[in-house]
């Protein structure tokens, strides 16, 4: 199920070309099935939010965001750049490039994520 718009991914993000958008439509769909893995019952705009950002994230690690990147990709944690060397080096945090993941914001967001508990199956037993 999808979750969000090609235009909500725009607004706030930047212009996408008409390829992109046609990714983006396509990404849209797939982020919506990755949520639904997580929490289908989380709250509808928590899962818009969540797929725009899924989807940013992608759409900014593929051949239109080197044009686009003022600073450092979205996603990256260090990198540096130099000029007539031609030579960039990014380190990349959460995920992968190239795949569509969940950061540890996004599954607080759903309602996911690390949780410590203990649950003993003793007290089921005495009624």
């Amino acid at each position: 199920m999808r979750y969000a718009t090609v235009e909500d991914v725009e607004a706030g993000f930047r212009p996408l070309s008409d390829e992109e958008k046609i990714l983006c439509d396509k990404l849209l769909d797939e982020a919506g099935i990755v949520i639904d893995a997580y929490n289908q019952d989380a709250d509808e705009e928590r899962k818009r939010l969540v797929s725009c950002r899924m989807v940013r994230r992608q759409l900014d690690a593929g051949p239109g965001a080197a044009q686009n990147a003022v600073t450092f990709p979205m996603g990256a944690s260090q990198g540096s750049a130099s000029a007539l060397g031609y030579s960039q080096t990014w380190t990349m945090s959460g995920g992968s490039v190239g795949e569509l993941y969940l950061s540890k914001l996004e599954k607080k967001l759903l309602g996911v994520g690390d949780k410590i508990g203990a649950r003993s199956p003793v007290e089921d037993l005495t009624v």
